[in-house]
């Protein structure tokens, strides 16, 4: 049995290797899927989220076949503002726009995180509230021309720079970073109860 992360991400690898650290002998290789990620029309938030996380692992199986009994975890995370999604910014306009809709402002950040070994399938969706505080434009510029936003779900990353515009948070704090501890682990012996 090998357990794979279909991420190159290096949060959710760090975020894995936690879930797993009392699984004996817990190790796990990485693939990079490449799915379509456009929204369906009329597609809710939390389907969406969840339908990425799913296909995200089943495509990570199709890269794995040289493999021993192949594991695959996709995770999927995005912000929602008053019932739209943020995706990643496109450009440093559309980071700063994004930044200045979630300042003052509460969002929720949704992340989905799916198992599969071809057989079976399981998934979680884990929802934390987030609270920012107001931005002024400086920092918004400031935050933009550090490069961080660029690739993170609405525009920030609650693990580094941009946590300092993190006023509170109700929920899962590893969701946010990208990979919920605590549904991850349960999706692991899940798994290991098919076995």
């Amino acid at each position: 049995m090998t357990w794979v992360l279909a991420s190159t991400s290096p949060r959710r690898k760090e975020l894995l290797a936690q879930a797993g650290f009392s699984f004996p002998g817990f190790s796990f290789q990485l693939v990079a899927p490449d799915i379509d990620e456009t929204p369906k029309a009329n597609e809710l938030a939390e389907d969406y989220v969840c339908r990425l996380a799913v296909e995200k692992a089943l495509a990570g199986l199709k890269l794995t076949t040289q493999l021993n009994q192949p594991k695959v975890l996709g995770s999927d995370t995005i912000v929602v503002l008053n019932g739209v999604i943020l995706g990643k910014p496109i450009d440093a306009n559309d980071a700063k726009r994004m930044l200045a809709l979630l300042s003052g402002n509460t969002h929720e950040v949704m992340t989905a995180v799916a198992l599969t070994d071809g057989q079976h399938t399981f998934s979680r969706l884990c929802r934390t509230q987030v609270s920012f505080c107001a931005l002024s434009a400086t920092d918004i510029d400031a935050y933009v021309a550090s490069g961080e936003p660029m690739d993170k779900a609405g525009a920030y990353g609650i693990q580094a720079l941009g946590g300092c515009f993190v006023k509170s948070i109700t929920g899962s704090y590893s969701a946010v970073v990208g990979l919920p501890l605590v549904e991850t682990r349960e999706l692991l012996a899940c798994m290991m109860q098919q076995t």
